[in-house]
């Protein structure tokens, strides 16, 4: 389903030394780890103010897109669906010369992203990142990119200590639509004209994306198709712990599918939501779902609002769910 993140965590650093050298902003730049740090202290950078920004860099923020438009969107874009793309609104408005931003999950060669040549902006989400917070990090990788020359992408690293995160540089009232891609032509403008390297690319990348659909009756909940068994995976945005009691009152009562043949499996953890998974019949599609889904989460609002002690029975189902979760990030 996605590739597992080491998860590491540090206590948040604070300024030490001077501030000789530091820019307007106050932060110190960073050099190499043997050389001297730019504060004056007279040490080396790496037992300085070095020590900071790298505990900084692994400092992990469980839920980076927190407080951003379709938290479950982004989530599911980042785990689980092998192509599309959002057009993203900036908090200030596009700089002259960029007609747009898209977030896209993948881009070619893994590039964290791309300036076109007709200067418009693609940035990658399904990429690893050189800190704890991915936010801090995609939000570092598109402003950069914003300044890139036309034609060239935009390489990875390590985003400053402190820097802008995407819930500041985005525009927060703006809508998050995702749109589900049947493969990965927005990689080029004009993919029927494309280099034949372009389109063995192309052909490569299409040939392992598996089906995807995401349902437009409720939030944050995507469809896909394997040989075996179709599966519906589904972000959700209530505490965990409140949800696995709901989850678990309607598995024990025998109201947790979402039509015949169809079974709630466990869950998985990830960016701080928590994803329900069920497993279809694969002759099940994305439409078949959409009126059960739709019926699922009216039974589930009225599990969340129910606060009296598990029965035994309701135990048992939440310890069966529990014992299925994993944790991707």
């Amino acid at each position: 389903m996605a590739k597992k993140r080491p998860q590491t965590k540090a206590g948040r650093p604070q300024p030490t030394g001077g501030a000789r050298a530091a820019g307007a902003d106050g932060q110190i730049p960073v050099v190499g780890a043997r050389e001297p740090c730019p504060c004056g202290s007279g040490r080396r950078y790496k037992a300085c103010h070095g020590r900071a920004a790298a505990h900084a860099a692994t400092e992990l923020v469980p839920r980076p897109f927190e407080g951003l438009p379709g938290e479950g969107d982004w989530v599911a874009l980042r785990e689980l669906v092998p192509a599309a793309t959002v057009t993203l609104t900036l908090k200030d408005g596009l700089p002259e010369g960029v007609p747009s931003v898209t977030l896209a999950t993948v881009l070619p060669m893994a590039w964290p992203a791309l300036r076109r040549d007709d200067g418009s902006v693609l940035l990658g989400l399904q990429n690893d990142t050189a800190s704890g917070d991915l936010s801090r990090d995609l939000a570092d990788t598109l402003l950069r990119a914003l300044e890139a020359e036309p034609g060239t992408p935009v390489q990875g690293r390590r985003a400053p200590s402190g820097g802008p995160r995407l819930q500041d540089v985005l525009d927060l009232d703006a809508p998050f639509e995702p749109v589900v891609q049947s493969g990965f032509e927005f990689w080029v403008p004009d993919a029927e004209n494309a280099t034949p390297e372009v389109t063995a690319s192309l052909e490569r990348a299409n040939a392992a994306a598996i089906p995807t659909a995401k349902l437009t009756g409720v939030d944050a909940a995507y469809w896909c198709e394997t040989p075996e068994k179709n599966h519906l995976r589904w972000v959700m945005p209530h505490p965990e712990e409140q949800l696995l009691d709901a989850l678990a009152r309607l598995h024990a009562a025998g109201r947790s599918n979402l039509g015949e043949g169809t079974r709630l499996v466990g869950s998985f953890r990830a960016h701080g939501l928590t994803v329900p998974v069920w497993d279809l019949p694969s002759g099940v599609t994305a439409d078949d779902v959409e009126k059960p889904a739709t019926e699922f989460a009216e039974r589930l609002a009225a599990a969340l609002a129910t606060t009296e002690p598990l029965t035994p029975e309701e135990r048992r189902a939440r310890g069966g769910l529990t014992n299925r979760q994993v944790t991707l990030s």
